[in-house]
Formats: structure tokens, C-alpha cells, sequence
């Protein structure tokens, strides 16, 4: 099972640098959960995740 990404972390995250400011963003706090959230998975899972993930190292 997932965790949840801690709240402060999300808020932390959705911050937006100036570059991202200046692309854009719909939902800085939804795309922070989203990373933190598939960062998690691998994180718990990485044999699980290494076939789905570049990010997993391996």
C-alpha cells in the first residue's frame, strides 16, 4: 500500500521555481502530490517498479 506524501512536503514542493512559474502551471499542489506520491511507490516497491520506472535504479 502507498503512503500519502506529507502535506508540508506537497506545500514545499508546489513552490514554483521562477522558470516553472513563467512555463505555467494548472496545479502546482496536484503535481507535487503526484511526483511525491509515484516517488513514494518506488521508494516502498522498487523491485515492483523498476520495469515502469526509469527512476529506479537497477
Amino acid at each position: 500500500m502507498t503512503q500519502t506524501p506529507d502535506e508540508r512536503d506537497v506545500e514545499t514542493r508546489a513552490e514554483l521555481l521562477p522558470e516553472e512559474q513563467a512555463a505555467g502551471s494548472e496545479s502546482p499542489q496536484a503535481q507535487a502530490e503526484a511526483i511525491l506520491e509515484e516517488s513514494l511507490e518506488r521508494t516502498e516497491d522498487p523491485e515492483g517498479t523498476r520495469h515502469d520506472s526509469t527512476q529506479t535504479p537497477g
